[in-house]
């Protein structure tokens, strides 16, 4: 039976979160049922936090302030490690456990997860509560993703995006007996042990059709990605030792232009966008435009000299439509490497073989 008015439990994890925390809040706050906002760090992140585990550019004092200031239907819940019975601030693991206690508080009928730099069109979200309304099968919805670079009128695309990773799985069914699985990826199980992405699940491609987007400002501002660097080259899971480089030498100072994504693994780019924003992001824009907010920007010349080039553009045409055809081929580049660089087994078997067919054709 589908419900007529769906409650949405919005969940977020947070760790130096401005300048967006409040204007996210105001975003999901007339959608909400409630909203859970668990701050602090993993372990990989402690360059990062104050000695006793928190935020070092008030992110916790902003939540209060919303608390006592902008929440008059009591929605929204404030949760630290303290809480979890973690003295000393820091959150074990490796964000498992700040989404396990977001969900473990959730009453909703959805859970919806939100990075803090992670914003939709209000359009959109009564849009995607529409479709719950009418669909009461649906355990899961993922959304594909507007990535933005360096300001708020560039965006990312290459290769890595292009795989799937553009894709974020975000908003899941809930209610007694479901269970937060793991953080990533972003996995929820119903009370039968069922992951709710195999059952009914409306993948990102699919929303992007009807115009459903999720508006991405991951790497926006110069503190906010050399953070996030400092981060990801400390975290095992992350394998990115060259982290803080790459903040340096291309967000920076755009020293790769097609490395420009910081899983810099892969070939990427950057592009205009020429879209809009959601109205909170534009609320943001205009605070810092009239001075009621500080925030270093990145200065933006460099970016328009290569959307301006003629062979920028070129190489990016080139690299776009190349990528089907890396995409498969690579796993049989990779795996002819691996055998050509043992030099004791099965390569050493394979020149042997080729220099014997050589031989009798010679």
């Amino acid at each position: 039976m589908a419900l007529v008015n769906p409650r949405v439990t919005f969940g977020m994890i947070v760790l130096n979160g401005e300048p967006f925390l409040r204007y996210n809040l105001r975003a999901l706050y007339r959608f909400a049922h409630e909203i859970i906002v668990v701050e602090g760090p993993a372990p990989a992140a402690a360059s990062i936090v104050t000695p006793d585990g928190h935020s070092t550019d008030g992110t916790l004092d902003t939540l209060r302030e919303f608390k006592q200031n902008e929440d008059p239907d009591d929605k929204v819940t404030i949760v630290t490690a303290e809480d979890e019975g973690y003295p000393n601030g820091f959150w074990p693991g490796e964000k498992d456990e700040m989404s396990e206690a977001y969900a473990r508080r959730a009453t909703g009928d959805y859970l919806w997860q939100v990075d803090v730099d992670e914003f939709y069109k209000p359009e959109d979200m009564r849009a995607v509560i529409q479709i719950l309304v009418e669909d009461a099968d649906i355990t899961a919805m993922s959304f594909k993703t507007f990535s933005f670079w360096g300001g708020f009128d560039y965006t990312v695309d290459g290769w890595y995006l292009r795989r799937g990773a553009a894709i974020y799985h975000r908003l899941f069914r809930w209610g007694p007996g479901y269970h937060y699985v793991t953080h990533r990826p972003p996995t929820v199980h119903d009370p039968d042990g069922h992951d709710l992405r195999s059952l009914r699940w409306i993948g990102g491609h699919e929303l992007s059709g009807r115009g459903i987007a999720l508006y991405h400002y991951s790497l926006v501002f110069p503190k906010q990605v050399v953070d996030k660097c400092e981060y990801y080259g400390n975290a095992a899971w992350a394998r990115r030792a060259k982290a803080q480089q790459w903040a340096q030498n291309v967000f920076l100072n755009l020293q790769r232009p097609y490395r420009v994504h910081n899983v810099y693994d892969y070939l990427s780019w950057l592009e205009r966008f020429e879209g809009e924003h959601p109205p909170q992001i534009e609320a943001l824009r205009a605070d810092i435009r009239s001075g009621r907010l500080t925030i270093d920007l990145r200065p933006t010349e460099d970016i328009e000299r290569y959307l301006r080039s003629p062979a920028y553009c070129l190489g990016r045409a080139v690299l776009k439509l190349s990528e089907p055809f890396d995409r498969r081929l690579r796993p049989w580049w990779r795996r002819l490497l691996r055998v050509m660089r043992d030099p004791l087994g099965s390569g050493r078997a394979l020149r042997l073989r080729v220099a014997r067919f050589l031989g009798r054709r010679l």
